[in-house]
């Protein structure tokens, strides 16, 4: 798909043109422009040739989860992934059934091709940094999953940038995103559905808490200390974990709304009843909630067992702190946490 060239071809059209070819991509979802009806037969050719809708995706599916992963070809042929998930009892047997069950339909979507934090819990880190992804290729991951539900009658309900990449080291073109995602005018899905996961840039914090978006800030902390932060998350030098507290703090204060902490149970590295008693000191603060999340193997690490996963959350609850366990997907895909690749 490529749109750069939309508002060039539509200059010389009346003025509500642009408007109807927008609502023909995010409205009526049409993958050609030959299904666009009310368009001259002419400028549906010349939109076919200039500002192609057709998506190149490899498609896997989950044999055992509600998940769909697509493997989005970029027009420089470069590849980004991203994911499907549908929130309900039972595990799909293909992309049809996904579509057809309902519920609460997420797609994960990368902010860029690849990542340059480095996280070694991380497949996406291991491959390294390649580039940013323009606005309109973020929401064409959305888009690819919107025509499928839509054949069924179903629609995207919620976004999360938790794919590959780091949001706010692309900040421009994710929020351009997010705008598109939320506009009435794009995909039309309301802002309290999309969630921004970051591993802390503190500027992209506080950038965020001016742009007056109702959006959900989620936090990749994975370690209650500095220096074990440091080993995981290479980039945990330049940002400690009191500077992001300081920016989420800030971040609350001004937009009155609920962080998300994610933290990634690893066997023998961040799990321990030391780990635990002191994330729960961390998190003992209004409108913190944590996320904990089931290590999934990428490499030399280990998820923690169920005895010590079942021990850590003990300890937080013996503390009264306020967090959920994420439900594992598509890991016979590759599609779940920390397994995006190219």
């Amino acid at each position: 798909m490529d749109l750069t060239n939309l508002e060039k071809v539509s200059e010389n059209e009346p003025k509500y043109r642009l408007e109807q070819a927008k609502d023909e991509i995010f409205k009526n979802l049409i993958d050609d422009w030959r299904k666009a009806g009310s368009f001259p037969m002419e400028l549906r050719e010349k939109l076919n040739a200039e500002c192609p809708l057709a998506i190149k995706a490899e498609v896997l599916e989950s044999k055992k989860e509600g998940s769909v992963k697509a493997r989005i070809i970029l027009k420089d042929g470069l590849k980004v992934e991203t994911v499907l998930l549908n929130h309900r009892d039972g595990p799909a047997r293909n992309a049809a059934s996904i579509a057809a069950a309902g519920g609460r339909n997420t797609v994960c979507v990368s902010s860029q091709v690849g990542c340059p934090l480095g996280c070694l819990f991380c497949a996406t880190g291991k491959m390294g940094f390649k580039r940013n992804l323009e606005s309109l290729e973020i929401v064409e991951q959305a888009l690819f999953f919107s025509r499928l539900l839509n054949r069924e009658n179903k629609r995207v309900t919620n976004v999360v940038f938790m794919g590959m990449g780091e949001p706010f080291l692309n900040y421009e073109n994710v929020i351009s995103a997010v705008k598109i995602i939320n506009g009435k005018n794009g995909l039309n899905i309301g802002a309290r559905f999309i969630s921004i996961s970051t591993v802390g840039i503190v500027e992209g914090i506080k950038k965020l808490s001016e742009e007056n978006l109702q959006v959900n800030l989620a936090i990749s902390l994975h370690a209650p200390n500095n220096p074990l932060r440091e080993k995981i998350i290479p980039s945990a030098k330049k940002y400690s974990i009191e500077e992001i507290l300081k920016a989420v703090d800030g971040y609350i204060k001004k937009t009155k709304r609920q962080v998300m902490f994610e933290y990634i149970l690893i066997s023998g590295v961040n799990d321990s009843d030391e780990c635990a008693f002191s994330l729960a000191k961390l998190m003992k603060k209004p409108l913190y909630f944590l996320n904990l999340i089931l290590y999934n193997q990428t490499g030399e690490f280990k998820p923690s067992s169920q005895a010590r996963v079942k021990k850590f959350k003990e300890i937080l609850e013996k503390e009264r702190i306020y967090f959920s366990q994420r439900h594992k997907f598509g890991q016979d895909i590759k599609a779940a946490c920390g397994q995006f690749t190219d």
